[in-house]
């Protein structure tokens, strides 16, 4: 623990240090590690029109998608680190494939400098609305009912939503047969079928199906209910204290980007992420807007790491 401390703290930019005050005189580039259209490109495009609205700044967002977000992330990893390449980091790559993934062509701790996190949500525990549980009490108590016979969908092995399952399969002494999917959409769809007990989702994904009572959420995973669904109990208040899991966006720069950049970009996301016409639009895409400091950033991405490190550690989840 702390020496991951100790590593992010070094790959953070000290506040000493200056720039260029025509910075910036060229494009600055977003890679976004996902195809277009999904949540993480939506934040990244939001973000940058309402930065460079506000600054002039001529903002581009670039999509390389691939390899459970690998490639994007590589590519900005190993960027010049001079403030003109960042990444739209998110948990699944930053956070999710270290403790899954052998190897990785980049060091999530040393290879990046976090500017600010930039939103955050639970994942909504959804169940078929002919489930007989109508709360996350009932739902554990017919899991023990009925050992290994109940399962949950998840976007595929070591994937965020795996390791949720896994961790509060772990906290309420339970266990649920694993059924990967390759996406969000595949997952949902059987369990509007019938075909699975559970799935933890993204809340805009199951949202629409809750409203339509096809769907029952029996709790969310943040500490404190969701702007997204407030009638919707935690899992910590539902029995189970502390439980928490949060999915993030969040911007980085490649390490050893100069301070005066860090802080530069950071008092502009910042200011962009809590204007009110930014909160709206993120709202609309079910997610909180943030807006913190690269220290908190930092101290985030150390608890998240260890906390899915531990999880993959326990439930023995691997990807080559």
């Amino acid at each position: 623990m702390r020496r991951v401390a100790l590593a992010l703290a070094l790959a953070l930019p000290s506040a000493g240090g200056a720039v260029a005050a025509d910075y910036p005189t060229k494009p600055i580039k977003i890679v976004v590690p996902y195809a277009p259209g999904g949540g993480a490109d939506a934040v990244a495009r939001i973000v940058a029109r309402k930065v460079s609205d506000n600054t002039g700044y001529h903002i581009v967002v670039e999509n390389k998608g691939g390899a459970g977000a690998i490639l994007g992330t590589e590519q900005v990893a190993k960027a010049e680190p001079d403030g003109y390449t960042l990444l739209l980091g998110q948990s699944g790559p930053i956070s999710i494939n270290p403790a899954v993934y052998k190897s990785l062509p980049y060091d999530p701790v040393k290879d990046f400098a976090p500017i600010t996190m930039t939103t955050a949500y639970p994942y909504i525990l959804a169940v078929n609305a002919e489930l007989p549980a109508k709360t996350l009490q009932e739902l554990v108590a017919l899991a023990k009912s009925k050992p290994e016979a109940m399962n949950y969908g998840s976007t595929g092995v070591g994937a965020a939503n795996h390791l949720v399952a896994e961790l509060f399969n772990s906290k309420a002494g339970i266990k649920m047969t694993h059924v990967p999917y390759r996406g969000t959409a595949l997952a949902v769809g059987d369990l509007l079928g019938g075909q699975l007990t559970m799935v933890f989702s993204d809340p805009i994904s199951v949202l629409p199906h809750i409203k339509s009572g096809k769907l029952r959420a029996l709790a969310v995973t943040s500490l404190e209910r969701s702007p997204v669904a407030p009638e919707v109990p935690t899992v910590a208040e539902s029995g189970y204290p502390g439980f928490e899991a949060l999915a993030w966006h969040g911007i980085l720069a490649p390490a050893k980007t100069p301070p005066a950049v860090i802080k530069k970009l950071n008092e502009e996301i910042v200011k962009a992420v809590k204007e009110p016409a930014t909160r709206e639009l993120l709202a609309n895409q079910a997610m909180q807007a943030v807006g913190n400091t690269p220290e908190e950033f930092v101290a985030f991405i150390q608890k998240d790491i260890a906390t899915w490190k531990g999880v993959a550690a326990a439930a023995k989840v691997t990807v080559e």
